[in-house]
């Protein structure tokens, strides 16, 4: 039974291309021998108008079981309607650590060759906690949360990170020049954790100055801390260094239980023109792999979509290409297949 619940995971379709990818990724995931059984569920906006709930209780009762979630792209309405449901699945299973690797393909057309950084944003409190209040009808206010419990963990797990991964330099990301209580915090924690870790060069950097140096000399960052709005924001500006959105996966982890899912959204303009880029989706399911300790399967695929990428013959369109997701799945299989 403990073997069975080890390759069980939950899988979350979402809206636009998420049913899309989905299908795609869990077909290379059983091509490669990942041996995984899945309990999947629709969920997000075409759920809610069609069954009046977001995640049917169901789905929340098999993420409890396993532990481990695949979670392809919600849409969340903009300025209106239900909350973000990535927001409300980190907090009620407290996964805190958000983690974004981004490392650049020469053979992608990028004049950024030498990217490989990693950012954990802290995935609980800042101004994504949602606390607001309209004051008068002319003014609103959000409330920015920083507390040293939560500072602590997601620093002290950039260290760890680190350290497992032999990188050599952590750099803090804030705005402590003006903020400067929550992120003079922030910032100050960083410090006294970096004494705990004297062979990891620490380091910190203003986040709009942050933003400046890493178009500039992307090459100079390992990994990067940093609280919740500014990991949103530059995480995607690190998926624009490498190629855009479609390459970049994250993991976002807590005490016993683990959610995978790509940064991007769930591009409802080409949901179901069959062009969807499965790739940031198909990397996480790959972290997902490696925090369930089967990493000879993670390195298979990882192994294939390199392969695929560099021979630039199925790259999508948001890529420069003019593959199907069809034509690009079948490509990584074929490398799949070729090496085992």
């Amino acid at each position: 039974m403990k073997d069975e619940k080890k390759n069980t995971i939950t899988v979350f379709k979402g809206d636009g291309i998420g049913p899309e990818i989905t299908d795609a990724v869990i077909e290379i995931l059983d091509k490669a021998g990942a041996g995984l059984s899945y309990e999947i569920f629709n969920v997000g906006e075409a759920e809610y108008e069609a069954h009046g709930e977001l995640i049917p209780e169901e789905g929340f009762k098999s993420f409890e079981r396993t532990g481990v979630l695949l979670k392809s792209p919600i849409t969340t309405p903009v300025g209106k309607g239900f909350r973000s449901l990535n927001v409300m699945l980190r907090k009620k299973y407290d996964l805190y650590a958000n983690i974004r690797p981004a490392k650049s393909n020469p053979a992608l057309n990028t004049p950024f060759k030498n990217v490989d950084l990693v950012i954990f944003r802290e995935n609980t409190e800042d101004l994504y906690a949602g606390v607001e209040e309209l004051v008068d009808k002319d003014t609103a206010h959000s409330i920015k949360i920083i507390t040293r419990k939560c500072s602590e963990r997601i620093i002290k797990d950039a260290f760890e990170y680190a350290k497992k991964q032999g990188r050599k330099k952590v750099t803090c990301i804030h705005k402590a020049n003006i903020m400067k209580i929550s992120d003079g915090m922030f910032r100050d924690i960083f410090y006294e954790i970096a004494t705990e870790y004297p062979d990891i060069e620490a380091d910190d950097k203003i986040v709009d100055n942050a933003a400046m140096q890493m178009v500039m000399r992307p090459e100079q960052f390992d990994v990067m801390v940093m609280p919740n709005l500014y990991g949103d924001i530059l995480s995607d500006l690190a998926s624009g260094l490498i190629g855009g959105l479609g390459l970049l996966p994250s993991a976002n982890l807590g005490d016993g239980y683990a959610m995978f899912e790509a940064v991007h959204g769930s591009a409802p303009d080409i949901a179901g023109k069959g062009i969807a880029n499965p790739t940031a989706f198909l990397l996480s399911a790959c972290m997902m792999l490696e925090y369930m300790e089967k990493n000879e399967c993670a390195g298979r695929i990882r192994k294939a979509v390199n392969a695929v990428l560099s021979e630039g013959k199925h790259l999508t369109p948001d890529l420069s290409g003019s593959a199907t997701t069809r034509e690009y799945v079948d490509a990584v299989i074929e490398q799949i297949v070729a090496e085992s």
